[in-house]
């Protein structure tokens, strides 16, 4: 099967395959706050690492969502790991709710401080890591015409680790369980891991 993507037969193909062909797909899982104090907790699964030395993240927002404005108003935020034992409240955070209501409050969730950023961190996630804005990029496409998206950039500048998931200096991803996004409504769960030494030239 081929298509374009703004030609797909929706009779064989009635949701489009992007996503789950770009798939699975880390969720960051976004504490943003804006220059009023306001908190925003909300998953993205356009999501990355995209450099180690510094590290730097990134993620996208279709449509200027709160998260992107008040990382905007601030210039903070943390991306919180989103789990399995926190699947519910990470899914219970993607509802479209008024600007300036507290999704960790709404969730169940307890804030925890963050050391060099004032967006506070989800307190249940093992791993989070404390963000400065790079910058936000507006997307266009191929045509020109400016596209809803809007790509955020960090700088990691602090990083907090749950030390009962370091094993002998490693990082037990797998004891974690980190959720990932897929196609459609559906999750995968990362239980178990493999190695492959990367071959030399």
């Amino acid at each position: 099967m081929f298509y374009e993507p703004d030609k797909r037969d929706t009779r064989i193909l009635r949701h489009d395959p992007f996503k789950a062909i770009v798939a699975p797909r880390p969720i960051g899982w976004v504490t943003s706050m804006s220059a009023k104090g306001e908190i925003n907790l909300a998953p993205y699964s356009y999501f990355n690492g995209i450099n180690s030395k510094p590290n730097l993240v990134m993620f996208a927002s279709e449509g200027l969502k709160d998260s992107v404005s008040f990382i905007a108003e601030t210039g903070e935020f943390v991306c919180n790991l989103a789990t399995w034992d926190l699947r519910q409240q990470m899914n219970a955070t993607s509802a479209p709710l008024k600007r300036g209501v507290n999704e960790m409050r709404r969730a169940g969730l307890k804030p925890a401080p963050c050391r060099l950023v004032k967006p506070p961190r989800v307190a249940a996630s093992p791993c989070a890591l404390e963000c400065k804005l790079l910058k936000i990029i507006p997307v266009d496409d191929v045509a020109g015409q400016t596209v809803d998206c809007h790509v955020v950039l960090g700088h990691v500048v602090g990083v907090h680790i749950d030390d009962r998931f370091i094993v002998d200096g490693l990082l037990d991803t797998a004891a974690i369980k980190p959720i990932a996004r897929c196609g459609y409504d559906q999750y995968a769960v990362v239980e178990a891991v493999f190695s492959m030494t990367r071959p030399t030239a």
